[in-house]
């Protein structure tokens, strides 16, 4: 077994109202904690420049916002160079069952080469038309790798083992980093592990903060879509590799 010292790593823009809450949390699961700055505005920058000077998180932050995408492979990169072996992504905004942190992490133990990947379990908050993206997506998805051993590609609760997840030069910045890079990893054959885990989205009120930009953030997972069974065309037909890209 390869050696396992997981940190957890949250990307996080504009989300003053919740991202304390999320570290502190997730802080009692484990306290090796990574934030990325997006290049948020002053409310949230200032919150997590606290979370750094009172020693709950290791922070970083981007110059320019690039995407949750872009935030998540700088994390890698940091983690990688703190030591860790794996990241364990979580959202910034608090929508995901993060009591479900442990088995994540005992899952990664025994299974240090694996993908560890949220199967959301959706209530009554969730939008309709998320739900529609997301059956679209695990379809392309599907087709992309070759079989069905990614349960759900969307789902940002995620456990990533850093080394190969950096070697798959995903090109998603936003939110077709998602997708892209767990059709990248089965590529490079690594092994899937699910984990049915309960998704909640918050509302404006509750301090929820969506960056979901309907045009754009759907013509991007579409270029991707394309992009992705190119490839895996130009494989069945030519042989050509799958990576890198």
């Amino acid at each position: 077994m390869s050696p396992f010292r997981p940190c957890i790593l949250v990307p996080t823009y504009d989300n003053p109202g919740t991202i304390r809450q999320v570290v502190l949390a997730v802080r009692a699961l484990l306290p090796h904690v990574v934030v990325v700055d997006d290049a948020s505005g002053e409310a949230n920058r200032l919150e997590v420049e606290k979370l750094g000077a009172e020693g709950l998180a290791q922070i970083t932050r981007r110059t320019s916002n690039g995407g949750k995408g872009a935030a998540v492979k700088t994390g890698f990169q940091f983690a990688l160079a703190q030591g860790f072996t794996h990241a364990l992504q979580v959202d910034a905004d608090g929508q995901h069952a993060l009591e479900d942190i442990a088995t994540f992490l005992a899952l990664g133990a025994q299974q240090p080469e694996a993908v560890i990947l949220g199967q959301p379990i959706f209530d009554e908050t969730a939008p309709t038309h998320r739900k529609i993206l997301r059956q679209v997506t695990i379809f392309w998805t599907r087709r992309e790798v070759g079989d069905d051993r990614v349960g759900d590609p969307l789902c940002g609760f995620r456990l990533y083992p850093l080394a190969p997840s950096i070697a798959t030069h995903t090109i998603g910045c936003r939110m077709d980093f998602d997708p892209e890079i767990v059709v990248r990893l089965a590529w490079m054959g690594l092994p899937f592990v699910h984990v049915p885990t309960k998704v909640r989205y918050f509302s404006s009120a509750e301090g929820g903060v969506s960056h979901w930009r309907a045009f754009e953030d759907n013509w991007l997972i579409a270029k991707m879509h394309t992009r992705l069974m190119w490839r895996r065309s130009m494989h069945l037909i030519f042989r050509r590799p799958l990576l890198p890209a």
